[in-house]
């Protein structure tokens, strides 16, 4: 074996392998500087996003270096299992950016949702009714049901203790319903 001070310019790949696994930093350096153009370009390839691509190549460099004890030469070639790496941690990525991009669709519609609900309950004269509460649980009602906030967060934005919050929404509701129970009959 040749000495590992001297600066390698050609490595064959069972001795990259050996050195690989035995954490030489330059041989991962000889790795990246010999493949990573060619890593680069399928990942490119499979995200179509250069940053993203970017990322998924230094991911993929990171595995490759936690992971090189997993390299068993009589599976495959070590260009095979690296890109097999690469593949898998762009797939990833591209999974994450999709359901990043479901997950703001989701969020989108439920606001639209939120609107059209608010829209609706107007039209029925909901927020009609909750003029006929006392101001201290119209704003717990119309904070719940209207803006979207928690008991929790109602009781935190009001200063007032939760107990407080959950016994005003529930005498609330209980008005609210009597009052819709008599016009329904």
């Amino acid at each position: 074996m040749q000495d590992l001070k001297k600066e390698k310019t050609f490595w064959i790949e069972s001795e990259l392998v050996i050195q690989l696994k035995a954490k030489n930093e330059k041989a991962l350096k000889y790795l990246y500087d010999h493949y990573a153009s060619c890593m680069y370009g399928v990942a490119l390839q499979i995200l179509k996003n250069e940053e993203l691509a970017q990322d998924a190549l230094q991911e993929a460099f990171v595995k490759i270096w936690q992971n090189v004890q997993n390299y068993d030469s009589t599976k495959g070639r070590l260009f095979t299992w690296l890109l097999n790496i690469l593949r898998n941690t762009a797939i990833d990525k591209l999974r994450a950016k999709e359901a990043k991009y479901k997950a703001e669709n989701l969020k989108n519609i439920a606001k639209k949702a939120d609107n059209d609900t608010i829209k609706q309950s107007e039209f029925i004269g909901i927020r009609e009714l909750t003029e006929k509460l006392k101001s201290e649980h119209r704003v717990i009602i119309e904070m719940m049901y209207f803006e979207g906030y928690s008991q929790s967060e109602i009781a935190e934005k009001l200063g007032i203790p939760l107990g407080t919050v959950k016994t005003r929404a529930k005498n609330a509701l209980d008005f609210l319903r009597n009052l819709l129970e008599e016009d329904t009959f």
